[in-house]
């Protein structure tokens, strides 16, 4: 595809990644200096004009669904090839229900209000200037992940409703998939009149592309990585360009003394059974001690039943049905986000001993208490420093389009800025505009 008829970018994998450093970098400071220049196009842009652009990538990418489906079923032929594991070729995989499901995001996108522009505060001084701080977009973000086509996708729309223009590095096992659906989104942008290089991918200049992204400072204004915990720490560690870091998912379930088993126990396969390769799965169980015998032999009965595998405490494996097969867990199960069918289970003496155990471990993305007791609740949600804790629902809720969000760029396990899911408000900066009347400073 080519993002603009002057500009032609290549997206087939490898065709640039074994050219020399330096040429990498130019060529991908050239794509930052276009995807500069064409997030202008946007300041001015309305509404409805962004509105319009949303709908033609949705209604693009459910039209051209066949190449893109080829292009992904290439990706997933040589994901089992490399023995990827089921976790991720299940991010990996599309289908026409999944392609339908994110051009819809996109729809959704377009009956959000437009952040840009909206007042974030105002006041008139005693001197007669008027100050108001409103929302304006970042310019050009990068997004450097992994296995993950829709958020392509994701990424671009949430781009263009926000006023900016986007740079992909999507990784080499999602290369096709990506590259064809960067090229239905770039023509379906030309043919709303708005600039292909809004949306421009990178893929070709392979892992020298990335870091060469990361250095793009005064290009790029703000690079997002998500994916797994090596990707998100190198990006964090090596960029100069300044990073919302998105984190890894070790989510907890608290079972609590009081908890209903009859709703507990359909929260905890939810929140691990529902899409294990997603981080917002859940990959640790606790239960006190007091539900623990009415609670653990059914549930770990259906989880097995379903796949899992168990990893389990002393505890937990003496609770454990005959004919249950379990793993005797170690540090290393806390502290994993399996991204799998598998589950650490532990029995917890106590509400403290819960809160110390989630508190050692966690990634601080997400973590939900099932219990009756108001008190409880209360405690869990004071007292974990997550960036979404959840009372009597599923994990699974920790989601942009589930939170009302629309699409999301990732979910944000920092405290700067943006946290949780971010939508399209994290997405814009702010400025102040200051009007006057000849005002000078005495």
């Amino acid at each position: 595809m080519t993002a603009s008829l002057e500009h032609p970018v290549a997206t087939t994998p490898g065709t640039a990644a074994g050219a020399p450093a330096d040429d990498v970098t130019e060529q991908v400071l050239a794509v930052a200096r276009r995807a500069k220049t064409a997030s202008r196009a946007l300041a001015t842009a309305t509404r409805a004009t962004k509105d319009a652009a949303l709908h033609a990538l949705a209604d693009a990418l459910v039209a051209h669904s066949d190449e893109i489906l080829a292009a992904n079923a290439e990706d997933l032929a040589r994901g089992r090839e490399n023995g990827t594991s089921p976790g991720l070729l299940d991010r990996l995989a599309l289908t026409d229900a999944r392609i339908a499901a994110i051009a819809d995001a996109l729809r959704e996108l377009a009956t959000l209000p437009d952040p840009v522009g909206e007042v974030v505060r105002g006041s008139t001084l005693p001197n007669g200037l008027r100050l108001r701080q409103v929302r304006v977009p970042m310019g050009v973000v990068g997004m450097i992940y992994e296995a993950r086509p829709n958020v392509t996708v994701d990424a671009a729309g949430l781009a263009l409703k926000s006023g900016n223009a986007v740079v992909l590095r999507g990784g080499s096992a999602a290369a096709r998939s990506n590259e064809v659906v960067v090229g239905v989104l770039a023509r379906a942008l030309e043919a709303q009149g708005l600039p292909a290089d809004l949306v421009q991918s990178i893929d070709a200049y392979g892992r020298p592309g990335g870091v060469a992204l990361m250095h793009a400072r005064g290009l790029v204004d703000v690079l997002v990585p998500r994916g797994g915990a090596d990707l998100i720490r190198t990006v964090v560690r090596e960029s100069t360009v300044p990073v919302i870091e998105t984190g890894v998912g070790n989510c907890h379930v608290y079972v609590d003394a009081s908890a209903d088993p009859a709703m507990a126990l359909p929260i905890v396969m939810n929140s691990k059974t529902q899409r294990v390769g997603v981080c917002n799965a859940a990959e640790t169980l606790l239960v006190h001690a007091d539900a623990a015998p009415g609670f653990l032999p059914s549930a770990l009965t259906a989880l097995a039943e379903a796949g899992v595998t168990l990893h389990v405490d002393e505890a937990t494996a003496a609770l454990a049905p005959e004919g249950i097969q379990v793993v005797p867990a170690t540090d290393e199960d806390w502290a994993t986000e399996y991204l799998s069918l598998d589950l650490a289970v532990r029995v917890v003496d106590d509400l403290d001993t819960a809160l110390e155990h989630i508190r050692t471990w966690t990634s601080g993305h997400t973590e939900a208490i099932v219990t009756r007791d108001l008190a409880a609740s209360e405690r869990f949600v004071a007292e974990l420093d997550s960036a979404a804790v959840i009372v009597n629902a599923s994990t699974r809720f920790t989601d942009g389009g589930q939170f009302g969000l629309g699409a999301e760029i990732g979910i944000s396990t920092q405290k700067l800025h943006a946290r949780g899911p971010m939508g399209l408000g994290e997405l814009t900066t702010t400025k102040w505009v200051v009007h006057g009347d000849g005002h000078v400073r005495a």
